[in-house]
């Protein structure tokens, strides 16, 4: 069994912080009604999803803002 197998990826959490990522597309909702074709996502966001979840799981709204550099 491979690691993927064994440890398969949950596409309803942000791979950054673990959280539901509340995608419209995982609830069975069209893609027109999700939160991220409303609100801005930062690019540094996307940037620090490792190479290995991206594409796979959506960010949550909290991890798609950027950073204010204050320390969150």
């Amino acid at each position: 069994m491979s690691p993927a197998e064994a440890n398969p990826i949950d596409t309803s959490q942000c791979p950054l912080c673990g959280q539901a990522n509340q995608c419209a597309i995982v609830a069975g909702q069209p893609a027109e009604s999700c939160w991220c074709m409303k609100e801005p996502v930062s690019r540094e966001a996307l940037d620090s999803i490792p190479e290995s979840l991206r594409g796979k799981a959506c960010i949550c709204p909290l991890c798609a803002q950027p950073t204010s550099g204050a320390g969150t």
